[in-house]
C-alpha cells in the first residue's frame, strides 16, 4: 500500500539540539560541577513533557537546580536556544508534501518548545497537524501516544511513514506496522534511499 501520510519526529530529525551548551549559560560560573546541574534536570523531564508539571512550576524547580536566579523569560530564552535546523530534512519535507502525503509532527516535547517551534520555523507550516506529548499526556515509546496519533488524524499504520532518531521509538512503530526509518542526521543519504523506496514514482 503506498503511503498517504507521515509521522515525523522533531529532535535530531527536523532540528538538531544541544541542551548542555544552552543551559550551562544559566549556571553561575563559580558553581561546582555545572554539567551535573544541567543533567539533573532529567529528573523531571518526563513530567514536563507529559504535562504533569505546569510550566511555571518546572521553570522554578529547574532554575533552583541550576542555581539560576534570573527571570522566567530569561530561562525560557535559554531553553529555546538549543535548536539548529537540519536543512536536508527540510528539503525532504517539501518532497513528501509534493507527493501528496499528509504530514504530522510527532514529538516528545514540552510546553516551552512546542508553540515556539511552530511559530519560529517556516518548515512547520508544511505540516497538517501534530501529536505533542505534553498535549496528549504520553511519551514515545509508550503505546498511548501512537494510538493518539492514529485516532486524532485518522491514520492507518501500513500507509503512514514514521521517522524518528531513537531506536526504542522506532521499535514501537514497527511493532504497530508503520514503515519506519531511524534517522541519523550524519547519514541523510540512508534516509533518502529509504524514502525513494516508499514514495510512488
Amino acid at each position: 500500500m503506498p503511503p498517504n501520510a507521515a509521522l515525523i519526529d522533531i529532535g535530531n530529525v527536523l532540528l538538531a539540539f544541544d541542551f548542555e551548551s544552552a543551559l550551562l549559560r544559566l549556571v553561575p560560573p563559580d558553581s561546582p560541577d555545572p554539567l551535573a546541574r544541567v543533567h539533573s534536570l532529567l529528573d523531571r523531564k518526563d513530567d514536563f513533557e507529559t504535562g504533569r508539571i505546569p510550566e511555571d512550576e518546572f521553570i522554578a524547580w529547574a532554575s533552583a537546580r541550576l542555581g539560576f536566579t534570573g527571570s522566567a523569560d530569561t530561562f525560557r530564552h535559554a531553553w529555546r536556544s538549543i535548536f539548529q535546523p537540519i536543512p536536508a530534512m527540510w528539503e525532504a519535507i517539501a518532497t513528501m508534501k509534493a507527493h501528496g502525503l499528509r504530514l504530522f509532527l510527532f514529538s516528545n516535547i514540552n510546553s516551552i518548545h512546542g508553540p515556539w517551534i511552530l511559530d519560529t520555523y517556516e518548515v512547520m507550516q508544511r505540516f497538517d497537524g501534530r501529536v505533542f506529548s505534553y498535549e496528549v499526556g504520553s511519551l514515545k515509546p509508550d503505546l498511548p501516544i501512537y494510538e493518539a496519533a492514529l485516532q486524532l488524524h485518522d491514520l492507518q499504520p501500513e500507509s503512514t511513514l514514521y521517522l524518528d532518531d531513537l531506536p526504542a521509538n522506532i521499535a514501537t512503530g514497527r511493532a504497530l506496522g508503520f514503515p519506519s526509518h531511524q534517522y541519523d542526521l550524519h547519514n541523510h543519504q540512508a534516509f533518502q534511499s529509504w524514502l525513494h523506496q516508499h514514495l510512488p514514482s
